[in-house]
């Protein structure tokens, strides 16, 4: 009797033994994780991620390394994101240029082909110019811009920040010629050369431009005022009812185990309440706007909608 107890305990042992090695091969993470950037490096997507992945080694137990992989108003690297063979190890960096290329017809990637980890920032557009340039309000620029043709740059075409031109164009009957660029960083350097006229990319992308005397901004396109521009008027001020801007957020694609979403969903909402995050987004005046997954998608679906309005208002077709 004792000898079968005991060739039983050792059974049982060894089955434990045997199977402790599967079990550590499928925690998660095992490895690096990519997250994503789908924009050019610098930028304010750019400088958001790089803030996360430093701030989330406290609380993942693997590194995450930013990847640029930009073009086509962000749609390059989504798709990449969405080609991962191994599930939970491509994390996506989502703007809002993923609410605006569907419904312009220049890509068939949508909000639902991802699951949501969290938002976290939103940022409005700004009306941007050089310093030296000879508006320095946004009623002398429309009336120029009014007469000239003004060369805007923007994010890509389909954008959102393309959109925000396209919006003022609505509103004052100003005709812009649309310069696309494969990110706010490129579109803010071709400003500073002198190349073209003025940018819509968020504020807090052009901040560090603004800080150093290189570049101003004549508008904010908010519902109020925001905190580190409190001396930029918003359009509403002005009798523009225009407010557009872009949030960022993660996600990976639909489909990925719930085991996973649920590791990756805790891990950031951990992150973003780190120091050194939140330092990193007021530094460069950046917006906390913290949405964990399901509110997340709910702004997503919402904002599909209403640039979906606006695109059919404006008739902007892709090129």
């Amino acid at each position: 009797m004792i000898r079968s107890v005991h060739r039983l305990l050792a059974g049982l042992l060894c089955l434990a033994a045997a199977h402790a090695p599967a079990f550590a091969q499928h925690t998660f993470p095992t490895k690096p994780i990519e997250l994503v950037v789908p924009y050019p490096a610098g930028g304010g997507t750019d400088v958001l991620a790089r803030a996360f992945a430093l701030a989330a080694t406290k609380h993942l137990p693997q590194p995450m390394v930013v990847v640029n992989k930009p073009g086509a108003a962000g749609m390059i690297g989504l798709a990449d994101v969405l080609n991962g063979k191994e599930p939970g190890y491509k994390v996506g960096v989502l703007a809002t240029d993923l609410m605006t290329q569907p419904n312009m017809g220049l890509t068939k990637i949508t909000y639902q082909d991802f699951t949501p980890i969290a938002r976290l920032n939103y940022d409005p557009a700004a009306i941007t110019v050089r310093a030296d340039a000879p508006w320095n309000t946004v009623e002398e620029f429309i009336a120029a811009a009014k007469k000239g043709d003004f060369r805007i740059g923007n994010g890509g075409n389909g954008s959102t920040w393309h959109l925000a031109a396209a919006a003022i164009e609505d509103k004052t009957g100003a005709k812009f010629n649309h310069i696309p660029f494969s990110g706010a960083n490129p579109a803010a350097l071709s400003l500073l050369g002198g190349h073209i006229e003025a940018i819509t990319v968020s504020a807090a992308e052009v901040y560090p431009h603004v800080a150093a005397g290189k570049l101003k901004l004549l508008a904010i396109m908010a519902d109020e005022r925001i905190k580190g521009f409190e001396n930029v008027p918003t359009l509403k001020e002005k009798g523009l009812d225009i407010s557009i801007g872009t949030w960022r957020g993660l996600a990976v694609p639909k489909g990925t185990p719930p085991e996973i979403v649920a590791a990756l969903r805790a891990a950031t909402a951990k992150t973003a309440q780190e120091p050194s995050f939140q330092e990193a987004l007021q530094k460069q005046n950046m917006g906390y706007a913290y949405a964990d997954g399901d509110a997340f998608y709910a702004v997503m679906a919402k904002d599909h909608a209403f640039y979906k309005a606006l695109i059919q208002k404006l008739g902007l077709k892709g090129q």
